[in-house]
């Protein structure tokens, strides 16, 4: 069956969103709020009716994942924030594959997630108290599955545990992300053979949003 790369590409460019607002986080204590309010969102559609569905039904909430996705993919340096960046996404998919083969974890997930939406009902989605509650979540369910994923950054803005807490919330979104990826048929080998389709892909869904012809 012929691999749907317009669906993969979304999945994908939703991981590396989460990746870089993890890296902003880190480094800099602020990141794009909507970049993070659409990850965060992410999370309560579990059963969603298209790849898009989960990021709000529109290709312009995911134009900072796919032009981080291109900044990774066109990359040719090993070292500095573009290796970090490969980093962070590459460990979310290796998470993603572990909690896939642990059963007991992907049902306190579900339930834990389920969980939230009955916070959202009190809570905003962006309130201390619903990021708190996904922070914890990737803190009891994702993390011991292990490798543990190590964020660089500022000593002192990684010290704030406010910031702390959005850095584990967004990491459990690339989870998220990670997850609708391996769902829509995204694999390791689209990333060493397939990476010309995945940059021509992105690229023209960011002429469109751009308003440039394709």
């Amino acid at each position: 069956m012929a691999k749907n790369y317009y669906d993969i590409t979304l999945a994908l460019a939703g991981i590396c969103q989460s990746a870089h607002v993890v890296q902003q986080l880190a480094h800099q204590g602020v990141c794009p709020p909507d970049a993070l309010q659409v990850s965060l969102r992410s999370l309560l559609d579990l059963n969603p009716r298209s790849t898009l569905a989960v990021y709000g039904d529109s290709e312009a909430n995911l134009q900072f994942g796919l032009e981080t996705l291109l900044a990774v993919l066109n990359s040719p340096s090993r070292q500095g924030l573009a290796a970090e960046l490969t980093r962070y996404v590459l460990s979310l998919i290796t998470l993603e594959r572990k909690l896939n083969a642990n059963n007991t974890a992907q049902d306190t997930l579900g339930q834990r997630i389920a969980g939230l939406e009955r916070q959202l009902e009190h809570f905003d989605m962006e309130s201390g108290t619903l990021i708190g509650a996904m922070a914890a979540i990737y803190v009891d369910v994702i993390s011991p599955l292990g490798p543990r994923i190590q964020v660089a950054g500022s000593p002192a803005i990684l010290q704030n545990s406010q910031i702390q807490n959005k850095v584990r919330a967004a990491l459990l979104a690339g989870i998220r992300a990670a997850v609708l990826w391996q769902q829509v048929g995204g694999g390791r080998l689209q990333l060493m053979f397939s990476r010309t389709r995945l940059v021509n892909e992105a690229s023209q869904i960011l002429r469109r949003l751009n308003g440039t012809p394709v």
